[in-house]
């Protein structure tokens, strides 16, 4: 079976950033608190694990991690690390028993961020790796700027991993620079050339992280990134919500998590991130279920699945008909109906125009009050 076959058979666990990554947004910082509730509302929602913390930081950052690690979470928590021992001996300090150990694969960065050769990076691989095992920690080998990296490289790295008892290797489009076409070929490579498992870490800087987190799945890869919100540096990481709705709805995966918290955590973490969660946010945004059209309004009325493509309830949203421009006769029926009024066709069609002038003049929807202060002027209508 090939791994594009197989994809709906294979095992996807979601490694959730939002409390390192998401944290690393400039500008974002969570309270221990908001760690606690967010770490908490993951791990009830299912996710299999979280990366939780950089304990290198600082003895505040230690405590938090600690803080985590005391919850007895059913979620694997990992700890960001550069590959220094100095950093591994900060994370054994907080109790963590994973580790992600970050080293730079790309010559640009090799050379111009380190100042080192491919020939030092292996080593410092070698030397972290070594005392991490050595410590009984589950070890993600963290590829920074891995998708502007010579992949035969790669290859090298992630043999030593392997040899040496890595768990998985995370490839990072630091950048964000690739697309689904590029990332899938990419992972593709490396999958078939070595037997270690593979993360995906992709970035939103042209739109795609999302995009491009699902074709590294289909690749191969069996851990994702995600950030609550698509929270993360510059443009963001790919969204929790939105990979798991993806997997579910575009490529049949279900990762039987409970999505109808989404809603929920997507609020909690926009409130302690400062970040609001805008209206037209896929997935978790307020109106992505409003429909206004005429021949929207119709049909979700008549069937919500000729235009919504899940139930907004799978992810702790409703459906909600604006009335503006673009309304139709019968979604102003529909509406009046909710607000107990009991309209004909005839009667919505004397009012729909009052409706549509009125949306117009003040380029908005009609709120209940404007809708209602409309309504006596057509109730003459048989």
């Amino acid at each position: 079976m090939t791994v594009e076959t197989d994809i709906q058979h294979r095992e996807v666990i979601i490694d959730d950033t939002t409390l390192r990554d998401g944290e690393q947004t400039a500008g974002v910082v969570f309270s221990r608190q908001e760690k606690i509730r967010i770490a908490r509302m993951l791990d009830e929602i299912g996710v299999g694990e979280l990366e939780c913390g950089i304990p290198a930081m600082g003895k505040e950052e230690q405590a938090d991690v600690r803080a985590l690690v005391e919850l007895g979470l059913g979620a694997r928590l990992i700890t960001w690390n550069r590959a220094l021992i100095s950093d591994i001996e900060a994370s054994l300090a907080t109790g963590v028993q994973a580790v992600d150990l970050s080293l730079s694969v790309s010559d640009i960065h090799i050379r111009h961020k380190l100042a080192k050769s491919r020939d030092w990076v292996k080593e410092q691989l070698k030397t972290a790796l070594g005392f991490a095992k050595a410590h009984g920690l589950y070890v993600s080998i963290g590829g920074e700027d891995a998708s502007r990296a010579d992949l035969d490289f790669v290859v090298e790295l992630m043999e030593i991993g392997r040899a040496m008892g890595a768990d998985r290797f995370r490839f990072c489009d630091t950048l964000g620079l690739l697309d689904p076409f590029s990332t899938y070929e990419k992972i593709r490579f490396l999958r078939e050339r070595v037997d270690l498992d593979l993360e995906i870490h992709t970035h939103n800087d042209l739109g795609m992280a999302t995009a491009n987190a699902l074709a590294g799945i289909r690749a191969g890869a069996r851990f994702v990134n995600t950030t609550v919100n698509g929270l993360g540096e510059r443009a963001g990481n790919a969204a929790l919500e939105e990979v798991v709705m993806a997997l579910k709805h575009a490529n049949g995966i279900d990762l039987h998590m409970d999505t109808r918290r989404f809603v929920e955590i997507s609020r909690f973490v926009g409130q302690a991130s400062h970040r609001p969660v805008p209206e037209w946010k896929a997935v978790v945004g307020e109106r992505v279920f409003s429909h206004e059209s005429g021949l929207h309004a119709d049909g979700v009325i008549k069937n919500p699945c000729n235009y919504e493509g899940f139930d907004p309830a799978e992810v702790g949203l409703s459906r909600y008909l604006v009335l503006g421009k673009h309304s139709g006769s019968q979604g102003l029926v529909h509406r009046l109906q909710e607000l107990g009024i009991r309209a004909t066709r005839q009667q919505a069609d004397s009012l729909l125009p009052s409706v549509r002038q009125l949306s117009q003049q003040r380029k908005r929807p009609l709120s209940d009050h404007e809708l209602l202060s409309l309504w006596p002027s057509c109730q003459a209508v048989a």
